[in-house]
């Protein structure tokens, strides 16, 4: 059986298009911090733990090209700029509440199951 055509070209599927805009490690979790009210930089650096300042910037960028956050540079001194969902960021970031539901009532067997793949990785599994 072979699969209908996509809607637009370049996608294979919705959910390729949605993976494609919310690609890599900290996409999801930059635009959860945002779904609770927009975020100066600090704030998000101290909620999306482990990212580097790089990365964060490069992840913040990319969002924005995509229309899917806005930066809002105050033109202040000391500099204050923060960011907040574009309607399609908050369709987007809405989307993503199930996921983070499933991960809260499943995050103890989640933990389980790293443990073991874990010590499985090295040489430690019974």
């Amino acid at each position: 059986m072979s699969e209908p055509p996509s809607p637009v070209p370049g996608f294979s599927c919705g959910l390729d298009a949605t993976l494609r805009l919310i690609s890599g490690k900290w996409k999801p979790l930059i635009l959860y911090f945002l779904l609770q009210g927009p975020n100066r930089y600090g704030a998000l650096k101290r909620a999306v733990r482990g990212v580097s300042d790089k990365v964060l910037i490069q992840q913040l960028k990319e969002l924005e090209a995509d229309d899917v956050v806005k930066r809002t540079d105050y033109r202040e001194v000391p500099p204050r700029v923060d960011y907040a969902l574009t309607p399609l960021g908050r369709s987007l970031a809405e989307a993503l509440v199930p996921l983070c539901t499933w991960g809260s009532e499943n995050m103890a067997e989640v933990s389980r199951i790293f443990a073991e793949r874990d010590a499985w990785r090295d040489g430690t599994a019974p």
